[in-house]
């Protein structure tokens, strides 16, 4: 940013009364991060501000801090509360309001029909006033904020036109369009310093949100050298690289890799112990121990007396016993 740029940037913020900050339809989280964090900044420097979206914030961004701040439109007076709910033709008979303990009641009677809406669709938003200064954050033409705002009562107000968006249209009295920036995050928060502003932890945060958003948590190989430097700042002002909804996308190839893991694993070994545990009772086998036992019993019955009670036969005289006998001598006469 050139001398000049800053010093009409700062003129334009020191002069203004009521500054309003929009954003484009659906914002991403590094859109409304921008604006969100810019707009606690501008409120600690003690100035009237305020933000709008054309379309209710989603769950995705509903952890900025300052996100319930956001309103549908820019204007109404200064202080006033305006009340809102869906209607549909003849299911109003008429609406009324009393006053009892303090308290204004507001009556919306019904029709024969009913009413097609019940508390949750009913809006409360704060009158801004007029502003004289918008700041848009991420549109890339004026059309994309025009639901937040009176044509006819911007004629007058200055636009501060911040982006990243390559085919920004270049609108406004001060442009600052960074198509180099890989976030709008990024880019807010380099202005912001370059200003001057101090960053508290919470406008931190919610760069910090957005800048991990654009760049895929730094894995995209866009992110540029501005973005690691913020956040590294950041970091150092207390932000924190939340888990939450960001973090699950962007480590989803890895997530990818889990499971695999696990796939072999599912063989619990440990179950097949327990079988052999039953088979406990094989203790039994302990009991053909005592087999020794009849092992000497042969032993015993080793020495048959069978081969002894032959013996008497063996003493039974030979059958020739009472045949006569003739001796011979041996020596010759």
């Amino acid at each position: 940013m050139d001398k000049t740029t800053l010093q009409k940037l700062k003129d334009a913020i020191g002069r203004s009364n009521s500054i309003g900050i929009a954003v484009g339809r659906e914002p991403s989280i590094d859109e409304m991060g921008a604006a969100l964090a810019l707009y606690l900044l501008l409120k600690n420097a003690n100035k009237k501000v305020s933000v709008a979206s054309p379309t209710d914030p989603i769950v995705e961004i509903s952890s900025l801090v300052g996100i319930n701040k956001v309103a549908r439109k820019f204007g109404g007076d200064a202080g006033d509360l305006v009340v809102s709910f869906p209607y549909q033709e003849g299911e109003i008979e008429k609406v009324s309001y009393t006053l009892e303990n303090n308290f204004l009641n507001i009556i919306v009677k019904a029709s024969e029909q009913g009413l097609s809406f019940d508390e949750k669709d009913v809006n409360y938003t704060r009158g801004s006033g007029t502003i004289d200064l918008l700041i848009t954050i991420g549109a890339a033409q004026l059309d994309d904020v025009s639901d937040v705002f009176d044509a006819q009562k911007l004629s007058d107000v200055s636009v501060i036109n911040i982006d990243n968006q390559p085919n920004n249209q270049g609108y406004g009295d001060i442009v600052l369009v960074a198509p180099q920036a890989s976030s709008v995050s990024e880019h807010v928060a380099d202005i912001v310093l370059t200003l001057g502003f101090s960053i508290e932890q919470d406008a931190a945060q919610n760069l910090l949100s957005g800048i991990m958003y654009s760049t895929k948590n730094f894995q995209d190989p866009k992110t540029s050298s501005l973005a690691f430097e913020v956040s590294a700042f950041l970091m150092k002002r207390g932000a924190l690289r939340v888990s939450g909804q960001q973090p699950s996308r962007y480590d989803q190839p890895q997530q990818e890799n889990v499971p695999a893991r696990p796939a072999p694993r599912p063989a619990p070994a440990p179950q097949p112990r327990p079988a052999p545990e039953a088979q406990a009772p094989v203790p039994a086998p302990a009991r053909p121990q005592p087999q020794p036992a009849p092992t000497p019993a042969p032993q015993t019955q080793a020495p048959a007396p069978a081969p002894k009670e032959e013996q008497p036969q063996d003493d039974a005289p030979p059958l020739d016993w009472l045949t006569p006998k003739v001796y011979k001598g041996s020596s010759e006469v």
